[in-house]
């Protein structure tokens, strides 16, 4: 037990070593970037180093299994230097054993990661999407999914003024899976001096090459009339401008990873609910559920490379291997996000397939090299 503590804690204070350094070297590197990204702003330092603060979170979430990886690597290169690898062999422990207490922290890491760093992440994320928005860096969201249905907003043309832009609220029950086409949609536009100034419900709206082609159409013209239900008038069809594209849609859906763990799964049936495709986040739900694992893989590919005692020598190469095994098992599980998100394999399949492959090669060779 006293032994496995000593472990455990070696490797944390590893991991919060590795930790720390990554989220000094990305900040820097962010905070240049912010000062690329908003150079027309005129920012001041402070604010630069607010967005950096507030970006960098989500990108050291990202490469968590790799921060483990490198902390795992620490540790046994760690002991193998104070030849306190030596020690523990002797004393009759077996590899297996003495690797119970740093995977047994990968794993707690891993829970804690989704418990606690994930929402913090997502937090952080949308709020320096929304300062980003506010200092008109970037568009807004053009795409809102929740329990009333789907919402969108678009620019309406030139106002009154001829200056400014007036803006389209869209409101729909349901869509299909790309949001090109919506049913039961309202359209209330709002010029930005006088308010709501027209309201058009249809039936049904296709988005079409810089227009929406309505069907089954009511329109209530609520600036310039007295009695807007008295001046409504129908019509089978209608055509609107819009600036909506198929990409600009699906980018306002944004990164499943701006969803914390815990609204993933009310978020996925907002979605299917309002007829869109939630596959992208039920496999980022499931690779989430699987982390710990992955980090646990993590731990063992640093053993299976970096437990021999110091003096058998090749000490880099087996850095490197080591290294490379983690970078091939981290863009494995980004390969399968990919051929999952697009529908070619399961969306469990996609998920733990890598995490499982990085617990279980590994294991075998840690075993293979303990008994022959």
């Amino acid at each position: 037990m006293t032994l496995a503590l000593y472990l455990a804690k070696r490797f944390l204070r590893a991991f919060f070593v590795v930790g720390a350094s990554f989220w000094g070297i990305l900040f820097l590197i962010d905070i240049v970037e912010e000062v690329r990204r908003f150079s027309d702003a005129n920012l001041g330092l402070g604010q630069l180093s607010l967005l950096s603060l507030l970006n960098t979170p989500t990108t050291l979430y990202n490469i968590l299994p790799l921060i483990v990886m490198l902390s795992a690597v620490a540790l046994f290169i760690g002991l193998a230097r104070s030849s306190e690898l030596v020690v523990i062999r002797a004393s009759g422990r077996s590899a297996l054993r003495m690797l119970a207490a740093p995977v047994a922290v990968a794993l707690l890491i891993g829970v804690a990661a989704l418990f606690i760093a994930n929402p913090l992440a997502s937090g952080t994320a949308n709020r320096y999407e929304t300062l980003a928005e506010h200092y008109h860096a970037r568009d807004g969201e053009t795409v809102s999914i929740g329990r009333e249905g789907v919402w969108m907003r678009q620019s309406a043309g030139l106002s009154s003024d001829g200056k400014t832009f007036a803006q389209a609220v869209i409101r729909a029950t349901r869509a299909n899976a790309d949001a090109t086409t919506l049913f039961n949609v309202t359209f209330l536009i709002f010029d930005p001096k006088r308010g709501p100034i027209r309201r058009i419900d249809a039936a049904k709206a296709q988005l079409e090459p810089g227009q929406w082609l309505l069907s089954d159409v009511k329109d209530w013209p609520l600036g310039s009339s007295t009695n807007p239900e008295r001046d409504a008038t129908r019509a089978p069809s209608l055509t609107l401008p819009s600036d909506l594209t198929v990409e600009r849609i699906r980018d306002s859906f944004g990164k499943p990873s701006a969803v914390p763990i815990w609204q993933l799964p009310g978020f996925i049936a907002a979605l299917e609910q309002a007829g869109f495709s939630a596959r992208r986040h039920q496999v980022w739900f499931q690779m989430e559920l699987a982390l710990p694992v992955l980090l646990a893989g993590m731990v063992l590919i640093a053993a299976s490379f970096t437990m021999d005692h110091i003096r058998f020598g090749g000490t880099g190469a087996k850095v490197l291997m080591a290294l490379a095994a983690g970078l091939g098992l981290f863009f494995l599980r980004n390969i399968a996000q990919v051929l999952g998100d697009n529908g070619q394999i399961p969306v469990i399949l996609a998920a733990w397939a890598p995490p499982v492959i990085g617990l279980m090669l590994p294991l075998a060779l840690v075993l293979h090299r303990e008994d022959g």
